[in-house]
């Protein structure tokens, strides 16, 4: 049992089990109904994606610097003890079930879903 970290819209691996939209926004111009069905996610989370205020940060991060910033700012957000319940119930069901979290981003270094992979495994999680 594993927790896959993937970009959402992907097309699905084998034995992925059920995909949590880590994300702040519903993809744009795809029905409720296709979310699914069009590998996006089966269930939206948006709990785990960076505050809106934080993902400006991520988005206008053009250096080293101006990523760690938003590293820090996103870290915060996710000790909060309601996220870190969270991490810490997602972390028990990797040793159980297998499932996957992920965001849109392209680039997964330049995206919240890296540190959530971190934040997971730090947790304990069985991280792919």
């Amino acid at each position: 049992m594993v927790v896959r970290v993937v970009r959402l819209g992907s097309q699905r691996l084998k034995d992925e089990g059920t995909r949590i939209g880590t994300v702040r926004r519903p993809p744009r111009g795809v029905p409720k109904s296709e979310f699914s069905s069009q590998d996006w996610y089966d269930v939206w989370f948006p709990n785990l994606a960076p505050s809106a205020e934080t993902v400006k940060l991520a988005q206008q991060a053009a250096t080293p610097r101006e990523w760690q910033a938003f590293l820090k700012k996103y870290r915060a957000e996710m000790a909060t003890p309601e996220n870190s319940r969270t991490l810490d119930v997602l972390a028990a069901l990797s040793r159980h079930a297998n499932f996957s979290v992920g965001c849109y981003c392209e680039d997964e270094a330049h995206c919240h879903r890296s540190i959530l992979r971190a934040l997971l495994a730090e947790k304990g999680a069985k991280v792919e």
